[in-house]
């Protein structure tokens, strides 16, 4: 028995190195990046003793999540495969989702301590994560420490700016930021609240962050103009969520795309609005199938995926704090693989990263486009309406003696007798296609396949004549005490 599950275990390598495999490249750069954002306090709950005043039931109150939860639920991120984790905001804070600094200097204590973040920041590193944390430069609380050391600007909800055109502001935030980069060697900030920061400042301090730490990213959620690794592909984003949000949609605005766009933010999950699951609810559409052609669009164009926690689990809500429900994970999440799915494609492949892009057909939710790189091609289609639909490629596209192999459905297209390449897919699908060259039968391959069911089946008659064999050994036995 040990020997025929060894020639199984054979049998199914052959199989696995009988198709074409890619290697990631190690050189990597921002648009190479993959980012899951997600919110320190509504993760999940690591320690019990670090629940100070904690009330889950309240959506306002700080609801228990820390760093030890982040730990704990490591392997929910790794099988995602994102190459970058966003910790938000992690000082001490008034408010639950960290943007209310009370003091640049400190960890929020509903989170951890320094030691633990610190702890928490090397896990992710042996797991070859990257980590990113954000750092507010406006809307501080106005019990921040500094509130009546540097100049101030009253703010919305009783929260103050600090006056960025004076010189000593701009010294003493620049040093803050500094010291917690030197200090939890991390590996991306993302500045926020821009409201009083101008250019030359930003890029001031971008500069400090950079000289600091070799390699570090430096993004923003907002527009700017200023020398940042990235900023959000706002326009990008919106085209996705219009097209993708219900079914049979006005898709042109995703002709805006262009190979310019690969290092840009690309989100249309958003954690400071109404979530992606919110629009199409209110739509009355069907969330999963929504999610997995909206997802497929993100992770395929040109951009960087970043993806707000929970949408796993296609999470509702219209406003914070209803947006920023604690994560359950007892939720059914069929999209957490498919997530994995396509950041694995991605990571796997610097085309799909960075890659030349052209749209080849887009119409009323019926999208089909490439990405190409003298390495490889690949080609994208998305069935976004509510029939089946087609799309003719001529083989000048692809090349001569090709195929496509797709490796989400494992659908196959091969050149027809009519000289065309005909992509047949159903209502609400997508597919990636690898193009290959096609030799016809792939031998190996075949022949490994037909060695599985051989062994399969010689295993199966081992195990039925076994039993045949323990039945009458038995049977003689009883046979012999009678006599």
């Amino acid at each position: 028995m040990k020997r025929i599950t060894g020639l199984l275990a054979a049998c199914m390598l052959a199989l696995s190195i009988a198709q074409p495999i890619t290697y990631a490249d190690t050189k990597q750069s921002f648009s190479d990046e993959s980012i899951y954002d997600l919110l320190v306090d509504r993760f999940n709950n690591g320690l019990g003793s670090n629940d100070i005043e904690v009330n889950a039931r309240d959506p306002h109150a700080f609801n228990g999540g820390d760093f030890a939860g982040i730990s704990n639920r490591l392997q929910h991120l790794l099988d995602m495969h994102f190459t970058m984790i966003s910790v938000g905001p992690v000082f001490s804070t008034a408010t639950y989702d960290g943007n209310q600094v009370l003091d640049y200097s400190e960890i929020e204590p509903h989170f951890g301590t320094k030691k633990e973040f610190t702890e928490l920041i090397k896990e992710l590193h042996d797991n070859k994560l990257k980590v990113m944390a954000d750092f507010p430069l406006g809307n501080v609380s106005s019990d921040h420490v500094w509130a009546s050391q540097l100049p101030t600007i009253p703010a919305e909800d009783g929260t103050i700016d600090w006056d960025l055109s004076k010189p000593k502001a701009q010294d003493q935030i620049i040093s803050a930021a500094v010291q917690f980069v030197e200090d939890y060697k991390i590996d991306g900030i993302r500045l926020t609240h821009l409201e009083q920061a101008d250019t030359e400042f930003l890029d001031k301090m971008i500069n400090a962050l950079k000289e600091m730490r070799e390699g570090l990213y430096v993004i923003t959620n907002e527009p700017s103009e200023a020398a940042f690794d990235s900023v959000p592909a706002e326009e990008r984003s919106q085209a996705i969520q219009k097209s993708f949000v219900q079914v049979n949609p006005d898709s042109s605005a995703l002709d805006i795309f262009t190979n310019e766009d690969a290092d840009k933010l690309l989100q249309f999950d958003d954690l400071t609005g109404p979530r992606f699951t919110y629009e199409m609810v209110e739509l009355r559409q069907f969330p999963p199938t929504r999610w997995k052609v909206a997802t497929t669009a993100q992770f395929m164009l040109p951009g960087v995926p970043l993806v707000p926690y929970a949408t796993e689990i296609a999470v509702n809500g219209k406003e914070a704090p209803e947006s920023h429900p604690f994560f359950n994970f007892k939720t059914d999440m069929e999209l957490h693989e498919w997530i994995g799915d396509l950041n694995t494609l991605r990571n796997d492949s610097e085309t799909l990263r960075s890659g030349d892009f052209k749209i080849l057909h887009n119409k009323d939710g019926f999208i089909v486009f490439e990405r190409s790189s003298e390495k490889e091609k690949w080609i994208i289609a998305i069935n976004n309406t509510s029939e089946v639909q087609s799309f003719e490629i001529d083989p000048s596209e692809i090349g001569e003696k090709k195929k496509l192999r797709g490796v989400l459905g494992q659908d196959l297209v091969k050149e027809t007798k009519d000289n065309k390449f005909h992509i047949v897919l159903d209502r609400e699908l997508a597919e990636v296609y690898i193009v290959e060259d096609d030799k016809g039968f792939n031998t190996p391959y075949l022949i490994a396949s037909i060695l599985v069911y051989v062994f399969f089946l010689a295993f199966l008659f081992s195990v039925i004549r076994k039993g045949r064999q323990r039945r009458r050994d038995e049977a003689s036995k009883e046979e012999q005490a009678k006599e």
